[in-house]
């Protein structure tokens, strides 16, 4: 494939501004496309927002042949299918939702060869007549997204995805492209020995999501009360309640239409005529908030939400990060709040005590991890970005979370304390949790403790002036700071580090929290509401008019309001004010497609506009610029030929003499 793009010599950026509107790749984007295009399998593992789905879509059109991109729910599919065919694209999609004659037409026109990309079902995959269709078709490569349904690791985990890869042997040879947005070590694995990818190139974004704020309070008497204050500073924006029962669900969408928010609930309970209405009332800004069980979330990749609640106290981290990640996927910023009270967590626990011991061990775990990050006051990303082993700096976090913006009052020297910690992880030969070595450090006498001889140690009893929470969250605060790692088979137990092992050796100066004060921050009531100050930089009046124009041409194409223009086109439409289709197409996240077919209303707006309130835009201001500055040229070079001195031409032009050299 490579060698064909290089004898056609394509300008991967022209085509990325041509067909999507986009000036620069992101992150990793273009080196993951220039990969699949030399034909080799790729797996890449990119945040949410990140922009995963242009690294198929854009070699796709590239090559020749059609993409077959196998993903896990319908709507995900429909959505992608509806934003590309907007852009001009051909683009389909192969499930059970078409009828026969409809499913006909779209085998017929792949096999022709005018489809580009092909979505499939993994269900539909497997079925031997669609098997038969794709080895007669010309596939240029596979794209498996949403990757860690592969895995049973994972918290998707679909049976029909660990079928993939014998279905692909026997469509023949062809590049592999599969793509995930939530990977621990252990999933990333388990996905690359399914998929027979181990040798693979593995493209790793960070998981950072620099615009999304992280804050945790605790649940009070108060609650609704600090909710719907939290709620009422979105006016008019998108966002997501998730509640962990449909009884909750229906509360506290009540609560919400109480105080004047438009918001509908969502859930496994409700008809599914009530669901999908429910749902399409959302995706068209027909209402602001919908209030949800898990059942929402995955598949909706709707771009402008703006903040996510966990009202309650979500299973996992994992689970959080993912419905988390639903907020801010256009890059423009994001709030994820999250009510916490440990009763959440042992009403979860109670939920798994008839699973099967392996399972419920595996559960407890990940809400031990849930309360560490909800009790903590270390920042919010480090944590986040650590439990999917990757290490990140605290100050680069950018006072993005709560704790990041709270003053850094509650830290101490930790040095002989660190030391005490990873001490005990040796000494315990690397393979107990934190619980454990806590319980050894403070000097406890237990039957477990006696069990393994562990009152004998050179470190028991040395940390006893302290709890045995004061440990727990200090040795995990010690494993953010890489001194110690988890066991990947074993996510509970810690290894400790060649960092652990010099600091051991060398200690220095480290400072650590007191995260045991989780319980006065709840008594004192310190977590206030924290205010986000609007940064609104685009003119607001036409930002309203043009959102609701969106909406109505969205209507006209029966098609979702953002997927005509996203919001970040939008403001800067109301920042630039284009006023005719060239400019139009300037706009990022435009392209010329999207200008021609749904841009003439826009840009006629945004004349009136103008005209009405006589606003020099800013292509007028670049073309004033581009002319005077042609004019200043000639100038120079005139006054030069008569031998006049540069010091004279620029206080004739009024003018610095760096302008005049530099022009």
């Amino acid at each position: 494939m490579m060698k064909a793009l290089q004898e056609l010599k394509i300008d991967l950026k022209k085509s990325l501004k041509d067909i999507f509107g986009y000036g620069q790749f992101r992150g990793n984007q273009e080196v993951i496309i220039n990969n699949l295009l030399a034909g080799k399998d790729t797996f890449v593992i990119m945040p949410t927002g990140a922009g995963k789905s242009l690294c198929y879509q854009l070699p796709a059109l590239l090559v020749k042949g059609t993409a077959v991109v196998i993903s896990p729910l319908i709507a995900l599919m429909k959505n992608q299918v509806d934003q590309l065919q907007a852009l001009g694209v051909r683009a389909e999609f192969l499930n059970s939702t078409l009828s026969r004659s409809e499913s006909t037409r779209v085998k017929r026109e792949t096999i022709e060869g005018k489809v580009k990309l092909l979505y499939v079902a993994p269900e539909s995959l497997t079925k031997e007549d669609n098997i038969a269709f794709l080895q007669e078709a010309n596939i240029s490569f596979t794209a498996i997204d949403e990757a860690h349904c592969i895995s049973e690791w994972g918290h998707d985990f679909r049976p029909e995805y660990r079928r993939i890869r014998s279905i692909l042997d026997q469509l023949g040879k062809m590049p592999i492209i599969a793509l995930t947005a939530t990977a621990t070590p252990k999933v990333q694995q388990d996905i690359q020995k399914n998929l027979s990818m181990e040798a693979t190139s593995v493209f790793k974004s960070s998981f950072n999501r620099p615009n999304l704020f992280y804050e945790v309070k605790p649940k009070t008497k108060d609650n609704d009360l600090e909710f719907i204050k939290f709620i009422k500073r979105f006016k008019n924006k998108a966002g997501i309640v998730y509640c962990l029962t449909r009884k909750k669900v229906e509360s506290v969408a009540k609560l919400l239409q109480a105080n004047d928010v438009k918001a509908l609930p969502y859930h496994a309970g409700l008809e599914a005529a009530t669901r999908i209405k429910n749902q399409d009332a959302f995706l068209n800004e027909d209402t602001d908030v919908v209030v949800a069980t898990i059942a929402f979330g995955m598949g909706i990749d709707k771009p402008d939400v703006r903040f996510v609640v966990h009202y309650d106290t979500p299973k996992s981290i994992e689970g959080y990060y993912q419905e988390t990640g639903r907020s801010g996927r256009d890059g423009l910023e994001g709030h994820c709040l999250m009510f916490y009270n440990h009763a959440d967590i042992v009403k979860l626990e109670k939920f798994n005590k008839d699973k099967p011991v392996a399972e419920r061990d595996n559960a407890r775990h990940l809400l031990q991890e849930m309360a560490s990050y909800s009790e903590s006051l270390v920042c919010r990303r480090v944590q986040l970005l650590n439990y999917f082993g990757e290490h990140f700096a605290q100050n680069e976090c950018k006072g993005m979370c709560d704790n990041c913006k709270r003053p850094q009052d509650k830290r101490f020297e930790a040095k002989e304390k660190v030391q005490i910690a990873l001490k005990a992880v040796l000494q315990t030969q690397q393979n107990f949790d934190a619980k454990h070595l806590a319980a050894v450090i403070c000097g406890l006498d237990n039957q477990y403790i006696n069990s393994y001889n562990h009152n004998s140690l050179e470190v028991y009893g040395k940390g006893k002036e302290e709890s045995v929470l004061f440990w727990e969250t200090l040795i995990r605060q010690v494993l953010l700071a890489n001194f110690l790692e988890r066991d990947i088979d074993r996510l509970s137990i810690f290894k400790i580090t060649q960092k652990g092992r010099d600091f051991i050796d060398k200690p220095y100066s480290v400072l650590f929290y007191r995260d045991d004060a989780y319980n006065e921050r709840v008594q004192a009531a310190e977590l206030a509401a924290t205010e986000v100050a609007p940064k609104n930089s685009y003119d607001e009046v036409l930002f309203d008019l043009l959102k609701n124009l969106r909406k109505k041409v969205g209507k006209k194409h029966n098609l979702r309001p953002y997927v005509i223009f996203q919001e970040p086109s939008l403001e800067e439409m109301a920042i630039l004010f284009p006023t005719n289709l060239d400019e139009l197409s300037q706009i990022n996240g435009v392209g010329k497609g999207k200008a021609r077919k749904f841009g003439k209303e826009f840009w006629e707006t945004i004349k009136e506009y103008v005209e009405k309130n006589d606003i020099e835009t800013a292509f007028q201001i670049q073309v004033k610029s581009t002319v005077q500055k042609s004019k200043m040229k000639i100038f120079i070079i005139q006054h030069i030929d008569r031998q006049v001195g540069l010091e004279e031409i620029a206080e004739a032009q009024k003018v610095r003499l760096e302008v005049i050299i530099a022009e």
